[in-house]
């Protein structure tokens, strides 16, 4: 277990944004992460996984636990399905590359996402059709206050759109140790209908794709709208797809007939914030070097050297543009401390 002080979490964010921690805390086992909490109380800690969905606006005064927690294990298998379990402080892309390359199928769509594993239930990470919620099997987290461990099932996790039980109830009451799996072997069920999937695979001749095919396609076309977090700061999607009603979509289909939506249900759509930031001329908006990405409106960037407190600002006027220009609000989907 490393214990640093006043150290910078620049490398430990993607926005790539310079505040420090008064102290840093690495720990790498369930038993280290104990001996933690035995000496710290819940309320004096700050919880730090891959840094991918957050906003860091200040230093940060309270005892920073990054979690680091390593291994992937087979935990049930059968001829047609198995059940991997991944520890929190695994990579998510390269878990999603390790399933793939041993044949398991359901997370193929969710390639290129940054974080860790144990973020991503908190969020019910999307993309393409897919969410975390489809594939999970259940997760174990650790109890702040009685430091004992409790298992979380699909149904007991709550799981909404970029939302779940850990950003409500139990927030701050828990910290996920490792997340389980339930994934195809034979007769995987492909999504390919979202997004530009279908074409990436037709514009290279292939008509049974693998899901090799499908995570390679999801990999490209991501890398073609989206910023490297390496090589340009950023927290991938900063905004929710607002939901509306469907009296609200008419009214917007009056001044703006050409507006994007996917129908929820009789009474609900959802429509694309990336494509109302961009409708209201925000595409490749900057100031200084806090920035909307010049491929993807969805998407906030760092420039260089921009702080948290100037992106937020960035953010809260793109807020107010696209409710006055659309009556509709839009929420950011990163964490914003």
């Amino acid at each position: 277990m490393k214990i640093l002080s006043n150290i910078s979490l620049k490398p430990y964010n993607t926005f790539g944004i310079d505040v420090n921690a008064h102290k840093f805390v690495d720990v790498t086992s369930v038993q280290e992460l104990r001996d933690v909490l035995k000496n710290t109380y819940a309320s004096e800690l700050f919880i730090l996984g891959g840094g991918s969905n957050m906003l860091l606006t200040r230093d940060v005064e309270k005892t920073v636990i990054y979690i680091n927690l390593k291994g992937r294990e087979i935990i049930e298998e059968s001829a047609h399905e198995v059940v991997v379990e991944a520890m929190a402080g695994e990579n998510w892309h390269e878990f999603v590359l390790y399933c793939i390359e041993n044949g398991y199928g359901g997370l193929e769509n969710l390639s290129l996402i940054p974080g860790k594993v144990g973020t991503a239930p908190i969020q019910n990470i999307g993309a393409y059709g897919v969410e975390l919620k489809d594939s999970f099997e259940k997760c174990i987290a650790l109890n702040l206050q009685t430091l004992e461990l409790k298992t979380f099932n699909r149904e007991e996790c709550h799981f909404g759109y970029r939302d779940s039980i850990f950003k409500n109830e139990a927030k701050d009451k828990f910290i996920i140790i490792s997340v389980s799996f339930r994934l195809s072997i034979k007769n995987h069920k492909l999504n390919t209908s979202y997004g530009s999937i279908d074409q990436y695979l037709e514009e290279r001749g292939v008509t049974k794709p693998t899901i090799a095919d499908v995570s390679e396609a999801v990999i490209n076309i991501r890398q073609s709208k989206l910023p490297d977090p390496k090589e340009l700061g950023n927290s991938g999607s900063f905004f929710k797809n607002p939901v509306v009603s469907t009296e609200k979509l008419k009214a917007l289909q009056q001044q703006f007939p050409e507006i994007p939506f996917y129908v929820i249900d009789q009474k609900q759509v959802k429509v694309p914030a990336g494509w109302l930031i961009d409708r209201a001329g925000l595409k490749g908006y900057r100031e200084g070097d806090a920035g909307v990405h010049t491929k993807q409106a969805l998407v906030l960037v760092n420039y260089g050297d921009a702080t948290g407190q100037e992106i937020l600002a960035l953010s809260r006027k793109i807020q107010d543009k696209i409710w006055n220009m659309f009556g509709v609000r839009i929420v950011p989907e990163v964490n914003i401390l």
